[in-house]
């Protein structure tokens, strides 16, 4: 057996009933890019890891809370140094990727094909869950929200990268992308949501990037010196909560 495949695993299939809705052939293909790696999930780290309160030099286990691909592995691993990682996603072929780039890494990494809704991790496991563009594809995002708070250990954290209800409606996401349309959240409700499920942060600990792949223009106004509007509804939150101790 190749030593590379020492310490990493895929778990046999989960139970059918994994409620979420799949990206297109398009969203599929995005997901797998360099533009992807470079300027959404680099960028929402690097936002992210700012936005962290008391920062430690190593989380032990991390949680990969919709890890499509396996793009953000390497990236998590060079910025939290986790003695263990696991990979969570409900697309098997996701999970396929994602298990070539996993070879690539020296420490253990667990992939599950799974229900973020319905983890088969235990209580208070985790030190950090990384979840990012994951809710948006979600039906039971309240569900998915529980789970995570009850893998994480008292005082680990949740990095959260969310695209909201005005980007997900645009007309450019529709026609490309598929998403449950019907739970999309604003920003503040996104921020209310994880508040009243427990978990603590201050505004210190968030941020509202209007990045410019965000936007229905791409940027174009903002490049013709038109600048950004003050008044807007946001289209993307990031945010680190911490599980109370």
């Amino acid at each position: 057996m190749n030593s590379r495949f020492v310490g990493m695993k895929i778990t046999p299939s989960a139970p059918p009933k994994i409620v979420f809705v799949p990206e297109t052939r398009i969203g599929f293909w995005f997901l797998g890019t360099q533009t992807w790696t470079r300027h959404v999930l680099r960028v929402a780290l690097d936002d992210l890891e700012r936005l962290m309160p008391q920062r430690r030099p190593c989380y032990p286990i991390v949680l990969d809370a919709g890890c499509g691909q396996g793009k953000s592995f390497r990236l998590l691993i060079e910025r939290f140094s986790p003695q263990r990682l696991i990979g969570v996603d409900a697309e098997e072929k996701c999970l396929q990727h994602a298990h070539v780039e996993a070879l690539k890494e020296k420490i253990p990494i667990e992939l599950r094909h799974g229900d973020i809704a319905a983890l088969d991790v235990g209580d208070d496991s985790v030190d950090l869950v990384f979840c990012h563009q994951t809710f948006h594809h979600l039906s039971r995002q309240q569900l998915a929200l529980e789970q995570i708070f009850r893998v994480l250990k008292p005082g680990g954290l949740l990095l959260f990268a969310e695209s909201t209800r005005a980007y997900i409606c645009s007309w450019m996401i529709r026609l490309l992308f598929r998403h449950p349309m019907h739970v999309q959240r604003s920003a503040a409700e996104y921020q209310a949501m994880i508040r009243d499920q427990g978990f603590t942060f201050g505004s210190e600990n968030v941020s509202l990037p209007y990045l410019w792949w965000s936007r229905s223009d791409l940027g174009t106004f903002e490049w013709f010196g038109f600048g950004v509007p003050a008044q807007r509804e946001e289209t993307l939150v990031n945010l680190v909560a911490v599980k109370p101790d």
